[in-house]
Order: structure tokens, then sequence, then C-alpha cells
């Protein structure tokens, strides 16, 4: 992966649900939205929590009414992360916003025609010390007025690449915008240029990284439902930040928002940009050689162990040892699974051989002591104890010919006189 690009560094929040820092050393944020109505005060401050819960670092709100900015009042005292309000077309909304003491403003200055009401929100984003990011969206930016001569135009600047008229488009209105906030000597900007194409994502950033020092709010917009949008966005946002582009992202789903962020998260923690809180959980895809429910078991085991388990130690499933051992290489703990069996490795060193039903509460109780030695500094996470010998699948997990020949079992041969 390349260098993580510097940018300038700005801050988002206060004292009481704490400062994030986004640009420059700060790590990587991840952001979503809310869904529900801002008006609507406590199922707002609900969902806002529910993402907090979920290891968000900032949310944003749509304040598109009046009532939305002065549900802010009592929603921003009852929340414990920076809260960014969504202003599009009326001007009025943010400084309402500003004034009810929100963390940050969302503002797109094309959707709003009077100059001097865009400078009236940048001084007084600048009094009270409040960031604003410039978000520019590939739909909000179409040019309607002579459209085949601006893009013949605008393709000049990117003629190698296929939508180079957009490409251009999207970086001129940025510069137009950012010529706004320069005029009022203001900085404390990020900016983002979105589109529903990965490529295009890729593309815009790409060039946006070499001209501005702005840190660089990352999303694919109109991303989809999230079975499509979660490769869409990965492919995009996965992409520009191993090439060390991105200071904070959003993934947008149309479907429950908090899966934006475990996602974002996990993408974050997969590229080794943000410290994993819990577990690391490893699972092999299946095949004809598993002999439990593996599916039901990971299910399973996700669920009992993510809310338990607060270090970042790395959990293996297999089931089979077939690719097991090598697969589970560096697991803090594993299980291997064979003939209705489970055998349970700690470090590498081997603890138990346990029926079926009796595998996901000993992986627990296994994880449960290696955290606590953890923590008492008698283990460290990642270093195995001994190397993984992988089981005989003919003896420890199942049976077969050692058994007959060491007498557990008796051979059945048909036609067999006694």
């Amino acid at each position: 992966m390349n260098p993580r690009r510097l940018t300038r560094q700005i801050t988002v929040g206060d004292a009481r649900v704490g400062r994030v820092k986004i640009g420059g050393d700060a790590r990587v944020s991840v952001q979503t939205m809310t869904a529900g109505y801002t008006h609507d005060i406590d199922a707002c401050v609900r969902e806002i929590e529910r993402y907090a819960a979920a290891g968000v670092d900032i949310v944003r709100v749509a304040v598109p009414e009046r009532k939305d900015t002065e549900a802010l009042h009592h929603i921003l005292p009852q929340v414990s992360v920076p809260i960014v309000a969504d202003v599009h077309f009326h001007f009025q909304r943010a400084l309402e916003a500003i004034d009810a003491g929100v963390h940050k403003i969302r503002l797109n200055p094309g959707n709003i025609a009077d100059r001097d009401q865009v400078n009236q929100v940048i001084d007084a984003c600048k009094d009270r010390g409040i960031p604003i990011r410039i978000g520019v969206n590939e739909g909000s930016i179409i040019e309607r007025k002579d459209k085949q001569r601006r893009m013949e135009e605008l393709g000049k600047f990117f003629a190698e690449h296929k939508s180079g008229h957009m490409l251009a488009l999207m970086i001129a209105k940025l510069e137009e915008y950012l010529d706004i906030f320069d005029a009022r000597d203001f900085h404390d900007v990020s900016i983002s240029a979105k589109s529903m194409d990965a490529s295009m994502v890729i593309d815009v950033y790409t060039e946006i990284s070499k001209r501005f020092d702005y840190p660089l709010h990352l999303g694919v917009t109109h991303a989809g439902p999230r079975e499509t949008g979660a490769i869409r966005s990965i492919v995009a946002l996965g992409t520009l930040l191993a090439n060390g582009i991105g200071d904070t992202l959003r993934l947008s789903y149309a479907s429950d928002h908090i899966d934006e962020v475990k996602d974002g998260l996990e993408l974050l923690y997969s590229l080794g940009k943000r410290t994993r809180k819990g577990i690391d959980l490893i699972a092999c895809p299946t095949c004809g050689r598993i002999q439990v429910d593996l599916f039901t078991l990971v299910k399973e085991v996700e669920r009992k162990l993510l809310p338990q388990i607060e270090l970042p130690m790395k959990v293996a499933v297999m089931g089979c040892i077939v690719n097991g051992p090598g697969e589970a290489e560096g697991a803090d703990v594993a299980v291997f699974a064979g003939d209705r069996r489970g055998i349970i490795y700690v470090q590498g060193q081997r603890v138990a051989n346990v029926p079926e039903p009796e595998i996901l509460d000993r992986l627990l109780q296994e994880c449960l002591a290696f955290e606590a030695k953890v923590k008492r500094g008698e283990a460290k996470l990642g270093e195995k104890v001994v190397e993984i010998v992988p089981p005989d699948p003919i003896g420890a997990l199942g049976s077969g010919a050692d058994k007959i020949r060491a007498g557990f079992v008796e051979q059945v041969t048909i036609g067999k006189t006694s």
C-alpha cells in the first residue's frame, strides 16, 4: 500500500462528545447519516446512539426545515458523537444549526444561488470554529444549458478517461466553491466528490488529491442495497485508501445504516487503517468435507463473542482439517470441526476435544480465559505457543481403520461368520 497522503487537519466535536480529527496524521474516521426525521427528537437520538454503540465516529442529520434545526437544541445534549447538519438550498437552516451548536456543516454552495448567503454561513462557522464539508455529487452538478458544448470543452481536460467531461466538471465546480471560501480566508474545510460509478469515484478523488490539500471525505453515492452497495463502495474506497487517499468515509446503503458503520470499520480493519476492537473472526467457506453445521456455528460464535470480547483476538472456525491449520495460522483461538466434534486450540496448543453441541460454549470459555490472560500480561495476542499439528482425520475427529486396528470398534464385513 502507498503511504497516507498528508492533508490539512480539521476537528469536529466538542469537549462533551469528544473531538474527532480529520486529516493530517489522524486515523481514518467512519461516518453515517440518520435515516429518520430529525424533528422526531426521541427517535433521532435513539438512532444516533445506536450508531455510536456500533463504533461510528460522526453522524450526519438532514435539516430541510426549521423544525429540524429547532430539534437540534434538544438532540445535541443527548448524543455522544459529533453531529453534522446537512444543508441544501436554504442557507438559513445552516445558520440555525450553527446557533443550535452543531459540530459541522455539510454545504453544497451550488444549491444556494446568493453568494452573500454562502458568505454568511462561512462567517458564522468561522466565528464558532465549526468546519464545513463542501460536497459535490455527480447528480447535482450536471450542466443543463448548452450541455453538448460544455461536455466537449471539459472533456479535453481528461480526454483519456471515458467520462472526462464529468470528471472535469466535478473538479471545476469544486474549484469554484473553494474560491468562495478562500476569499473569506476560511480553510477549515473538507471536500467530497461522489458518484454512483465506482471507477468515476476512484478517478475523481485521485485527481482531487493532486490539486487540493484539504482532507477528503470518501463515498459512493446512490450505491444501492447492501448486497450491491458494499461491493461498489468497497471497490472504490478500498482502492483509494490503499493508494493513501482518504481521511474519512461513509458507505451509503439503501438499507439499515448500522451496516454502513460495521462495513466501514471492517474495511479500515482489513487495510490496517484502524486497530480492531473485538474479535477478528475467520471462517472457512465450507465444502463437501464438513461434518458439522458450520453456518450456524459461525453465526452463533459471532453473536456470542462479539459482545463479550474486547481485545482484537483472532478466532478461527474451520469446518475440517484439510485447510484449517494453514488458514488458522496465527489465530489466537481456533476450532477444527470433524465428525460431529470439534478440537479447540489456543495459540496452537490443543486444549479440548468436545462433541458438536459443546463446541460453542467451550470456544467462548477458552476465548474469555485467553483474553483474561492477555489482560494480566500472561500472554500476547498473535503469539503462538506451539505450531498447530493437524489432528488425525481418522482418529481424533472420526472413526476408521486406526480405531479398528486398536480394537476400539469391531470391523463389520458382509458375509462374515463367527
